[in-house]
């Protein structure tokens, strides 16, 4: 026996020629939409709102109002569909809340909206407020060069700045000339050693003349000797004052140019601000002003901090260039009246005072075995 297939009421509405619902069935419909809603719930104050496939919203009943009733609106009762919620899941969307508090479905991770920051433009900023430190410092240095601009100027720092760079171009002179003695005496003890050994194979070779020969190799070895004593000693003492020249006073020197960035920086936003003051005052150039001053009062701070660095600096390089200088030359002079003197004791004995080892000819050369 064929069985009829179960229908939805709302399949079988029949409708007038009109279009309009036919009064026999309205009852009907409106008794079997009633059952499927929640309790507490009226069929004025509902709408069903039918979607594609595609939509999220499938199977959604809204509450609300409707169409056409003079109910008050009640609070919204959201009820997704299985299908609905299913597909929700599956997808594993992440949700973007902007601050607005309207949620929206997104793929992505979660990411609040106020916070989102462009690398470029941040970049681009950066870039801009370099520019315009680079334009007035630069029109700073161009004023002062030009005689049109005013600059700051610390007298006492200002000529303790120019003592210690003539200072400096005078130890390089000084190294240059030690670098050179040190070069000839180098080539000096080279001769009279290979001078020494000539003698010496001359003596074994001429018997008549073998005392002689040997007074003599024996004169120029020790000659040879004591110049690479007086070597040793002249080769610490330039070793000594090129770190001070080099090291010590070049990293003086280095604060002292960060200083001089530090004034240029302050005298530009100084000028700045003092045409500023000059003009007018209304509701545009205020903040301008405001924002100058700003911009004035850490420059200024920067500039007073570079200022008392660069005091300190001068001062303990003060202290150590005079107890650097003071055992080098001492230990230099010491040395090279003990060597022309012929005091070889003496010449020892200076060596030892200041801890200076001479390095054996050849120590340094790796022997056959290192070499395989």
């Amino acid at each position: 026996m064929a069985q009829e297939s179960p229908k939805n009421s709302a399949a079988e509405i029949p409708v007038t020629s009109n279009g309009q619902l036919e009064d026999s069935h309205e009852h009907s419909f409106n008794r079997d939409l009633k059952r499927s809603l929640p309790v507490g719930l009226g069929l004025s104050e509902t709408k069903i709102t039918s979607h594609g496939f595609d939509s999220t919203k499938e199977g959604v009943v809204e509450a609300g109002p409707f169409p056409g009733s003079s109910a008050s609106t009640k609070s919204s009762v959201i009820s997704p569909s299985s299908a609905a919620a299913s597909r929700l899941a599956g997808q594993g969307c992440d949700l973007i809340i902007p601050t607005g508090g309207r949620v929206q479905q997104k793929s992505g991770p979660v990411v609040l909206a106020d916070e989102v920051k462009n690398p470029a433009m941040e970049k681009l900023e950066l870039v801009r407020k370099w520019s315009l430190n680079t334009y007035k410092c630069t029109r700073q240095i161009i004023s002062e060069k030009l005689g049109r601009g005013s600059r700051t100027v610390d007298l006492e720092l200002e000529a303790q700045i120019d003592i210690l760079r003539d200072n400096k171009k005078k130890y390089e002179n000084i190294l240059r000339l030690a670098q050179t003695l040190s070069t000839q005496l180098f080539q000096m003890v080279h001769t009279q050693r290979q001078l020494g050994d000539a003698f010496a194979d001359l003596s074994l070779k001429s018997l008549e003349l073998h005392e002689e020969f040997g007074y003599n190799a024996d004169t120029q070895k020790l000659l040879a000797k004591n110049g690479e004593t007086l070597l040793g000693a002249i080769n610490f003492f330039i070793a000594s004052v090129t770190t001070l020249v080099n090291k010590t006073i070049e990293d003086t020197l280095l604060t002292v140019k960060q200083y001089e960035t530090a004034r240029i920086e302050y005298d530009a936003y100084r000028t700045d601000l003092e045409e500023l003051n000059l003009g007018p005052r209304d509701a545009n150039t205020l903040p301008k002003i405001e924002q100058s001053q700003q911009l004035f009062q850490v420059h200024k701070e920067k500039y007073d901090k570079m200022r008392n660095d660069v005091s300190i600096k001068l001062k303990f390089l003060e202290e150590n260039k005079v107890k650097v200088l003071h055992n080098q030359l001492v230990l230099f002079h010491n040395a090279i009246a003990a060597y022309f003197s012929g005091n070889q004791k003496q010449l020892e004995q200076t060596l030892k005072e200041f801890h200076i080892k001479l390095k054996t000819p050849g120590a340094d050369a790796p022997s056959w075995l290192e070499e395989q």
